[in-house]
């Protein structure tokens, strides 16, 4: 998606920091100064404060906590996620817009990203907490040329993108409890859900669904135990555009090692971010519950439980808990 002229203006303004003359955008945009002023109008209802000063032109002192594409396109340093972006201010849900622009085409790297959701869903089908202006609730597209059995992988790939995203961004520690959550301090902060278009014997593309609690400073009391924030666990507001940036960037580099080297450095670096490795949990599937010790996760992404009379199981769905 080509940049548009209000990313294009966003991004001159915020080069340096230094004051852009209304000629000089004009130039550069190639449209007029009152189109220019124009645009700047339109920042300003955005959010955004840009300071004027006659004979130095403009500049902005001031960005808003938003999740617009020319906030996010700012600095990314990407090739491909977050190239392109579609932002919608309320949706039912990410995931079921992102399915629609995979089967229309879209680029990989595409994402679809809502200041709101009105029907987040997780895992199992479960709803997701997604309150306005509060948290980063978006999917991405992918297209990885793998055989559908190994779509999991990108799960935890995802998960170790995640957590690297938050620890960069907030100084916060965050680790993954298998296969799909992230915890803080115990609590949920994020959830991951990953879902397939694919053929018999090959992906035509890989969504993945990432909320996460950004800003939220109450949950509602049936979750309250359980769940957490971003800004709750540092103390600070923290900038959803610059997280969803760092998410991005590091999302890009392990995909890249995994489609050069395959799951083994990923699998690595799950481990070394993982909550429940070596403890004990319970194991709930839709066949019945299992006790015994976390004991890491094959190739494929599978999870080993050793239980207590030293039997190996391999867990390919269930809901996770520390005991």
């Amino acid at each position: 998606m080509a940049t548009t002229t209000r990313e294009r203006l966003i991004s001159l303004l915020s080069d340096s920091g230094d004051y852009k003359s209304g000629q000089k955008l004009s130039e550069k945009l190639g449209c007029s100064r009152t189109a220019v002023w124009k645009h700047i109008e339109e920042l300003r209802k955005e959010g955004y404060v840009v300071e004027a000063v006659q004979k130095k032109g403009y500049r902005i002192t001031t960005r808003p906590n938003n999740l617009l594409p020319g906030e996010i396109k700012h600095q990314l340093d990407t090739e491909k996620l977050g190239q392109e972006i579609h932002y919608e201010e309320s949706v039912s849900s990410t995931q079921e817009i992102a399915h629609q622009h995979a089967l229309n085409d879209a680029p990989e790297g595409t994402i679809i990203i809502a200041d709101e959701q009105i029907s987040g869903r997780g895992r199992l089908g479960r709803s997701w907490h997604s309150p306005k202006g509060s948290g980063v609730w978006m999917s991405v597209i992918l297209r990885p040329n793998i055989p559908p059995q190994k779509a999991p992988q990108l799960t935890l790939l995802a998960a170790v993108s995640v957590v690297q995203g938050i620890e960069q961004v907030t100084g916060v520690d965050a680790v993954i409890k298998w296969p799909n959550d992230i915890l803080i301090d115990g609590k949920k902060a994020v959830g991951i859900l990953t879902e397939l278009q694919a053929e018999a014997d090959r992906v035509n593309s890989v969504i993945i669904g990432i909320g996460i609690n950004v800003n939220t400073a109450a949950f509602p009391d049936e979750i309250s135990n359980i769940a957490t924030s971003l800004k709750i666990a540092s103390g600070n507001e923290i900038e959803r555009a610059n997280l969803v940036r760092s998410i991005l960037e590091k999302m890009e580099k392990l995909y890249n090692l995994y489609l050069e080297h395959g799951f083994s450095p990923i699998k690595l670096l799950w481990e070394g971010s993982a909550a429940s490795l070596g403890k004990r949990v319970r194991v709930r599937t839709i066949t019945g519950e299992l006790f015994g010790k976390a004991q890491g996760i094959t190739e494929e992404g599978v999870l080993l439980v050793e239980d207590d009379l030293g039997t190996l199981h391999r867990v390919y769905s269930a809901d996770i808990e520390l005991t």
